[in-house]
């Protein structure tokens, strides 16, 4: 029997925080451009959001040993997937596309989820679901085209855009990884093997960056106070939300709510980068909240609660 979830306001808190975080984490990376190269970001995000768990996590780690030798193969693939591969690809892709073209592939993640979730992990896809889908990223499109869908027609794949279609495939697969692996290991013990695992896959390419291709990184305050946003914020606090939320919920809901991350990043960029907040960013949000409500709808198991 299935088990039946709730929820509640503790869990729309962590179905939140993530896009929010995700969203600082786009406006960090575009302050960044030219002062700290891709994989170098990536790389610095997660050793210093693996040294800052370790603080926390080391003993537990220890005590838990005999599940990460156990289980090593899964956390690696998590790490592989969810820690080097998306957000690696994701800070390449932006530098060979432009922002627009990255949000509508990153808006196609519920999708990607509900395929993979139908193709290899036997999960039934109702329509309410699609529809749920369907909304939500009209809403994205709504806020990337500012409200001029025309805009799409102008659109061409870039190596860029490739690059972020598979991130978005790859992180379909993470996002199914933790709903149905659980590995009896708390969320947070589980995100530090991961990390780990993500940061020595990441290493040799940041290597290469650095020492075969000649990127170097601009250090300076600005440089520091980036990377300890994504290593702390944008990496730690929103990977354990993250993780606590599909544990929670499933697979499904928690995609439709990363689809809240451009209507964040353009009220952050409204604060940190003075761009305004116009009539579409409203629409835009208002049809991304029909499309979770809609697939809150679809998933009998889940129900809202005050």
């Amino acid at each position: 029997m299935r088990s039946h979830h709730t929820l509640n306001f503790n869990t729309l808190v962590l179905l939140i925080l993530p896009p929010f975080f995700w969203a600082g984490n786009a406006v960090v990376g575009r302050l960044m451009v030219g002062q700290i190269p891709p994989l170098a970001l990536s790389f610095y995000r997660w050793f210093f959001a693996l040294i800052v768990a370790l603080l926390f996590t080391a003993m537990p780690l220890w005590r838990s040993r005999t599940i990460l030798r156990r289980q090593w193969v899964a956390l690696a693939r998590m790490g592989f997937l969810g820690v080097a591969c998306y957000n690696s690809l994701q800070y390449v892709a932006l530098h060979t596309s432009t922002p627009l073209n990255v949000s509508l592939i990153t808006s196609a993640a519920p999708v990607f989820i509900l395929l993979i979730g139908a193709l290899f992990y036997r999960e039934p896809i109702g329509a309410e679901s699609w529809w749920g889908a369907a909304l939500s990223i009209a809403g994205v499109g709504v806020v990337v085209t500012k409200g001029h869908l025309a805009h799409l027609l102008q659109l061409h794949l870039a190596a860029g855009d490739i690059i972020m279609l598979v991130a978005v495939f790859l992180w379909g697969f993470y996002t199914w990884e933790l709903r149905r692996r659980p590995l009896g290991l708390s969320p947070f013990v589980s995100l530090t093997a991961q990390m780990a695992w993500g940061t020595l896959f990441i290493a040799p390419f940041a290597a290469f960056e650095h020492w075969g291709l000649g990127e170097s990184t601009q250090w300076g305050l600005s440089v520091a106070l980036a990377i300890a946003y994504v290593a702390v914020l944008a990496s730690l606090l929103a990977y354990v939300c993250w993780g606590t939320a599909v544990a929670r919920t499933g697979a499904q809901i928690p995609a439709y709510f990363g689809n809240l991350a451009p209507i964040f990043a353009a009220f952050l960029s409204y604060v940190f980068l003075h761009e305004g907040i116009a009539l579409y960013h409203l629409f835009g949000a208002a049809l991304i909240f029909a499309g979770i409500h809609v697939a809150l709808r679809a998933r009998p198991r889940v129900s809202l609660a005050r």
